[in-house]
C-alpha cells in the first residue's frame, strides 16, 4: 500500500514540475546553506586550532589594554617598558622574556608608497630562533635574517604577488622604509595570516632608529616557560606581580596575559556564535522553504478534490488519503534535504579547495560530517511533513458526495 502510495506521489509531482520545484528550492536553500556553512565553519576550526597547536605550548603573550583592531599591542595606549620586563624576568620558572614591537611604516619601492606593517627582531640568536619556531615563520626565497643583518629585511609572501609597485620584488632589491634604504635578503612562505604575508621583518635597531622609538618602550612581549606544566601558573604570577605594581584591583587590569589555549578557547567561543547565527539563518529559509510545501499542498488538494472524491468512492479511507498527502509533502522534504546536502557538501569542498590553494598548504579540512548530513536530511522530511499535515488532513475530510461535485 506505502508503495502505491509513494508512486502516485512522485506521479502528481511529476505533472505539477515548475511548481514542485519551485517548492523544492526553499528547503534545498536552507539545506545546503546548513550544511555547507557548518562544514565550512568545522574546516576553519580546523585550521585554526592546527595554527595554535603549531605554536610553543610554552608560551605567553604580554599586552597592554588595546584601543582597536590590529596585531597584538600596536594600538594599545600605554607602552610596555623596561620596567614591565624585569618584573616579567622576575618572575620564577619564566625561561626568555623577548619584547617585540609591531608598528605601521611607510613603504616605498619603484617611486610608490604603501603602509605597511613592520616587526623586529632581537639582536640575541637565541631569541630570533624562538621568534622563527614560534611563530613557524619558514623562507621561500633567500635567507632570514641574523643578528649582525642591519639595512637588511625580510618580506612576507605578499610583496611578491602583489602589483601594487608596478614592479616585482625579489631578493637583492632595494625598498625604501621611512625614507631609509634597505635590502631585501629573503621572502617568507605563504602563512595562513594576513599579518605575516604582509610583513616587514627588519632588526630591532633599525626598526627603532627609523621610527624614533625609544629603547624602553615594547608593544608586546612573549614569554617563554621552563615548562608547559607551569604555563597557568607563571601567567597567574606575572597578572599578580604586574598588578601590585601598578596598584590595580582584580578585573581592573590594563594589560593581559594569555596562553595559547586561552586563545583557542577564544576563538572555539567565536565559531559557535558564528554557527548559531548560520543555524538561525538557515532556520529562516528552512520556515519559508516549510510555508512552500504548504502552499503547494494546499493547492493540489484543491485540484484534486474530484480525484480525493473518486478514491473514497471506490473504498478509500480517510487515513488513507492523509498518508497520501502526507507522503507527497514528506517527499519534497527529502529530495530538498537530500539535495541541498549535497550541494552544501560540494560548496564547503569548493572553499576549501580554494584555501588550501590560495595558502599554498593543506590548512583548510575539509571532512564529510555524515551525522550532520543525515540529520540536515532527516530535519528536511520532518519539516515537509509538517507542513503537509494541515492540507492533508483537510483531504481527508472531504466528504465523497462534495468532493465528486467540485
Amino acid at each position: 500500500m506505502l508503495r502505491d502510495f509513494f508512486f502516485l506521489s512522485v506521479n502528481s509531482m511529476k505533472k505539477r514540475k515548475l511548481r514542485s520545484w519551485l517548492t523544492l528550492l526553499g528547503i534545498f536553500i536552507g539545506i545546503a546553506a546548513v550544511v555547507s556553512l557548518i562544514s565550512m565553519g568545522e574546516g576553519l576550526r580546523t585550521a585554526i586550532t592546527g595554527q595554535f597547536a603549531s605554536l610553543s605550548s610554552d608560551t605567553l603573550t604580554f599586552t597592554n589594554a588595546e584601543t582597536g583592531f590590529g596585531p597584538p599591542g600596536s594600538t594599545a595606549i600605554k607602552k610596555i617598558t623596561d620596567h614591565d620586563i624585569k618584573l616579567i624576568e622576575s618572575v620564577n620558572n619564566v625561561k626568555i622574556v623577548i619584547p617585540r614591537l609591531i608598528r605601521v611604516a611607510k613603504i616605498e619601492y619603484n617611486k610608490i608608497i604603501d603602509f605597511r606593517y613592520v616587526a623586529n627582531l632581537p639582536e640575541d640568536k637565541e631569541k630570533i630562533d624562538f621568534i622563527y619556531t614560534n611563530m613557524n615563520i619558514k623562507i621561500e626565497e633567500g635567507r632570514l635574517l641574523g643578528i649582525n643583518d642591519r639595512g637588511k629585511v625580510v618580506l612576507g609572501n605578499d610583496f611578491t604577488t602583489t602589483d601594487k609597485f608596478n614592479k616585482k620584488i625579489r631578493v637583492g632589491s632595494r625598498i625604501k622604509i621611512q625614507g631609509k634604504e634597505f635590502e631585501v635578503v629573503g621572502i617568507l612562505k605563504k602563512a595562513s595570516t594576513f599579518t605575516i604575508n604582509s610583513v616587514v621583518i627588519m632588526l630591532d635597531s633599525d626598526m627603532r632608529e627609523i621610527l624614533n622609538i625609544p629603547k624602553d618602550e615594547h608593544d608586546i612581549v612573549a614569554i617563554r616557560v621552563n615548562s608547559k606544566d607551569n604555563v597557568e601558573k607563571v601567567s597567574l604570577d606575572i597578572k599578580d606581580k604586574i598588578r601590585k605594581d601598578r596598584k590595580e584591583k582584580i578585573g581592573e587590569e590594563d594589560f593581559n596575559v594569555q596562553t595559547p589555549l586561552q586563545a583557542l578557547q577564544s576563538v572555539n567561543t567565536i565559531l559557535d556564535i558564528v554557527n548559531i547565527v548560520v543555524i538561525g539563518i538557515a532556520a529562516i529559509s528552512l520556515i519559508i522553504g516549510g510555508i512552500g510545501i504548504a502552499n503547494t499542498m494546499y493547492t493540489s488538494v484543491l485540484e484534486r478534490t474530484n480525484e480525493i472524491g473518486i478514491m473514497k468512492a471506490v473504498g478509500a479511507k480517510n487515513s488513507d488519503i492523509l498518508t497520501l498527502f502526507v507522503i507527497e509533502s514528506g517527499i519534497f522534504g527529502l529530495i530538498g534535504g537530500f539535495a541541498g546536502s549535497l550541494f552544501g557538501v560540494l560548496m564547503s569542498y569548493s572553499a576549501s579547495s580554494s584555501a588550501n590553494s590560495f595558502f599554498g598548504e593543506n590548512i583548510f579540512s575539509f571532512q564529510i560530517s555524515w551525522p550532520l548530513i543525515f540529520a540536515a536530511i532527516i530535519f528536511s522530511f520532518l519539516i515537509g511533513v509538517f507542513a503537509g499535515l494541515i492540507p492533508s488532513y483537510r483531504a481527508s475530510k472531504l466528504k465523497p458526495v462534495d468532493a465528486l461535485r467540485a
